[in-house]
């Protein structure tokens, strides 16, 4: 497999340092169940990364994971990107647990991002919902958290410190229109723009793909359609990570102090 295409592999290989730290702050949280299973560093960057390797043996010690010194051209053979730093860890698997009501907020802010292609974006829209303070993270059964490095790095870290659910759209919506969340779906026909729309709290946000978009039936469930609106004639669209970007501020927006 050629490495460009091995992004989209399975991957529990987290590149960098801020990877890292997001995965040891979920144990000592204990966030989720993805546990460290060793650590490897470059042996030639050890003097500059002293640091860095003796925070990390002292939570190795804590949470039992080893360090092992390996080569730079080993390091570079199994990752992804060439933003590693000379510093990697091998993870466990986390569990993702279905959506359970009584998992959720009474008067949160949960989003679910369908169809996007490309682990990179989906891991920098949950960067930004982490920013717009995001409850939680609803993921489609076909999701991009087999490639958790990748979207680690790409979220800043921040894909390990949110709670994630999975569940199937239009049964999602249902689950959280009972708890009293208003629906609201990103798209243009009978949309409202976002400046105009009501997002404040409990909400229930969907946002789709640049190719894919949202399902016809779970547009339906919508109470809301939003867009947002550009500053002049565009016939294009934005990114899915651009739009969820913008829409998760207007939420922040709207719900501030």
């Amino acid at each position: 497999m050629k490495k460009e295409e091995s992004r989209f592999a399975d991957s529990v290989l987290f590149e960098g340092m801020t990877s890292i730290r997001a995965c040891i702050r979920a144990m000592e949280d204990n966030l989720h169940d993805r546990r460290l299973l060793r650590v490897l560093y470059d042996r030639e960057k050890a003097d500059a990364k002293r640091k860095e390797l003796c925070w990390l043996r002292a939570m190795g010690q804590k949470f039992g994971f080893p360090l092992e010194e390996v080569s730079g051209e080993y390091l570079d053979s199994v990752t992804v990107g060439a933003s590693h730093g000379g510093i990697i860890a091998e993870c466990t698997d986390r569990t993702i647990p279905s959506l359970s009501p009584a998992a959720l907020h009474p008067d949160g802010f949960y989003v679910l991002i369908e169809g996007i292609e490309d682990p990179y974006n989906f891991g920098y829209a949950i960067r930004s919902l982490y920013a717009c303070g995001v409850d939680g993270i609803v993921l489609s059964p076909r999701n991009w958290m087999s490639a958790a490095g990748v979207v680690c790095r790409s979220s800043a870290g921040a894909s390990e410190l949110l709670p994630m659910f999975t569940c199937d759209g239009v049964e999602a919506a249902g689950i959280f229109r009972r708890l009293g969340y208003r629906i609201c779906c990103a798209g243009i026909r009978d949309s409202v723009s976002s400046f105009d729309a009501d997002l404040t709290k409990p909400i229930f946000l969907i946002v789709g793909g640049e190719k894919r978009g949202i399902s016809r039936a779970l547009l339906d469930t919508a109470d809301t359609i939003v867009r947002i609106d550009y500053g002049r004639e565009f016939a294009g669209s934005l990114s899915a990570a651009s739009a969820v970007s913008m829409l998760g501020y207007e939420v922040l927006r709207q719900n501030r102090g």
